[in-house]
């Protein structure tokens, strides 16, 4: 091999790897977010997480969470949703849908946490991220819901 070779297979090496890394980032990025929405909707319903003790969390916050839990069907509502968008993320089956579902989750998880209990706010801004990173990759799914003049079928 000469060294021009050489040098040419070693120059490729690194670029051949940015690519592969970035391949694979919404496939990351999609299993990531899918096992957070997973994971913790599973948890509000079957509790296999241990909840925060009372007198750590903010009275907003608390009482934030009393509220959902006080109407009778929307916290389980909010946590069927978050399973089942979760599912659909990790089963990588309409994620486009899955995306727009979570989106208005995901900004009351990032607002709950800004707001109420600034402690878990990284993994709020984490769990942002993903969802604005996954909607920039899936964007073209959703240049129809963006056309100011949509007809009907």
């Amino acid at each position: 091999m000469s060294t021009f070779e050489h040098a040419l297979n070693h120059e490729s090496v690194p670029a051949r790897s940015t690519r592969s890394v970035t391949r694979h980032a919404p496939t990351i990025a999609r299993c990531l977010l899918g096992t957070v929405f997973f994971v913790f909707g599973l948890n509000g319903f079957l509790n296999f997480i241990p909840p925060p003790p009372a007198d750590a969390m903010p009275q907003g916050a608390a009482a934030f969470g009393g509220a959902l839990l006080h109407t009778g069907y929307l916290f389980q509502l909010l946590k069927g949703t978050e399973v089942l968008a979760g599912a659909l993320l990790l089963a990588n089956r309409f994620v486009p849908l899955a995306l727009a579902v979570l989106a208005p989750i995901v900004i009351n998880i990032f607002a709950f946490h800004a707001f109420l209990a600034p402690s878990g706010l990284v993994i709020a801004a984490l769990v942002l991220a993903l969802e604005l990173y996954l909607a920039w990759a899936y964007r073209a799914a959703f240049q129809p819901m963006l056309d100011s003049r949509a007809k009907s079928a």
